[in-house]
């Protein structure tokens, strides 16, 4: 099935929250032979689909078709606020587990809220409840023949106030690499790679990429915004190219868009509401 790179993300995840998975699902049933592999994200906020309410606020999910070719699917279906715990006990691990088909890939990334561990629902241990979780994504995915790739946590915008950035995620990165090596599972260093990113632009130029809006400048932010841990549409692209380039297994990467240094932020689409919401 070939879906142009505009229409992906309206027809790949539109529905309600117990549809979230129902573009996929009406896939599956299709014949599968000659059919591209298709791409999952499990992940929280930071890689979430927005809605035009929120824009120019988006995910690196949500940009991933900027860097894969048309004919890949991508369905997105992170979840603002989850964690790899309460992700798996809403269910919304078990909806990817019954749409992912052989060959398809199942990007997995958390930790921003694995760390809120002051909430039952949502926190966990690094070495142990965060690791134990995980490996029920991987898990599943390996169980139905598809290929699971973790993806430490997008660093956040964090700054000393000498301009020297500064790493927010104490141990749930490093848990995850150890994983990864302990159980032969491809790794996507998200947060070494963003951290660098953000040390290299330094505190003001970070802003464009992270949701900060002066009073005024976004019809949807009128009083203006000062987000440290979320994207604009320019972010969310940067990040999504970071994730494209370092994901070797990542199924029909577009080499020449990941080489464009320059991808207009309307290449993304923002659906009437939230996917995963509503």
């Amino acid at each position: 099935m070939t879906i142009d790179r505009r229409s992906l993300l309206r027809a790949s995840l539109g529905g309600a929250t117990a549809g979230v998975l129902g573009v996929t699902t009406a896939a599956a049933a299709a014949p599968r032979s000659g059919r591209r592999p298709t791409i999952f994200v499990a992940g929280d906020s930071t890689a979430a689909t927005y809605a035009l309410a929120d824009l120019p606020r988006a995910g690196w999910g949500q940009a991933l078709p900027a860097f894969l070719h048309h004919e890949i699917t991508v369905v997105d279906a992170a979840l603002s606020g989850a964690s790899s715990k309460s992700f798996a006990d809403l269910g919304r691990l078990d909806r990817i587990l019954d749409a992912i088909r052989p060959g398809d890939t199942l990007l997995i990334s958390f930790g921003h809220n694995d760390e809120k561990v002051e909430d039952p629902a949502r926190g966990t241990d690094p070495w142990t409840t965060f690791q134990d979780y995980l490996r029920r994504y991987l898990d599943g995915a390996r169980a139905a023949h598809a290929h699971p790739i973790l993806v430490t946590p997008v660093e956040r915008r964090r700054f000393t106030a000498d301009g020297v950035p500064y790493l927010s995620h104490g141990d749930y990165p490093d848990a995850m690499r150890a994983l990864a090596s302990e159980t032969g599972t491809p790794l996507i260093d998200l947060t070494a790679l963003s951290f660098a990113l953000w040390g290299k632009l330094g505190p003001e130029a970070t802003k464009d990429y992270f949701l900060w809006l002066d009073a005024g400048a976004a019809p949807n932010y009128p009083d203006g915004v000062a987000d440290n841990t979320h994207f604009q549409a320019h972010g969310a692209i940067e990040v999504a190219r970071l994730v494209v380039a370092a994901g070797r297994s990542i199924p029909g990467r577009d080499h020449r868009a990941l080489h464009d240094p320059c991808i207009p932020d309307d290449t993304l689409t923002w659906p009437a509401t939230r996917p995963a919401e509503s």
